[in-house]
């Protein structure tokens, strides 16, 4: 079992930074495991080699398909529900785990690699307006 080389201790949590979760995806074989529920993930995806997408919401019932012998970084926008989806794979035995800090926001700040769907893209004045920018 290969374990996390980088990162950093806060709140009792091993958290990596983007640029380290992009190192390990390539040079420890890491999978991100996105957990944003499918409406805010949008047109913006992690583009590395291995990544699982479990819905925090479904992540009860899902859990027991991430795999245990290589590390995972869990991710979602911006680090909140990635730490309590942390909490729920530490009390269920996972121990290679780590939380992306900042999430995605900060992958792409960071100038990472995302996949972009621009026929996922939404676009409005408010979120109340909402709606797909290009339409098929």
């Amino acid at each position: 079992m290969t374990f996390l080389k980088h990162g950093f201790i806060s709140s009792g949590f091993l958290n990596l930074s983007a640029t380290e979760a992009y190192k390990e995806a390539y040079e420890n074989d890491a999978v991100i495991l996105d957990v944003r529920e499918l409406r805010l993930i949008g047109y913006k995806r992690f583009d590395v080699p291995k990544v699982i997408y479990i819905p925090y919401s479904s992540l009860d019932q899902s859990y027991m398909s991430l795999p245990v012998d290589i590390p995972v970084i869990v991710a979602d926008s911006v680090g909140l529900r990635s730490r309590e989806a942390m909490k729920f794979l530490l009390s269920k035995g996972f121990n290679n785990i780590a939380n992306l800090a900042g999430g995605i926001v900060e992958w792409e700040r960071d100038g990472l690699p995302i996949k972009k769907d621009i026929a996922e893209q939404l676009d409005g004045a408010c979120v109340c307006q909402l709606k797909l920018r290009h339409k098929e």
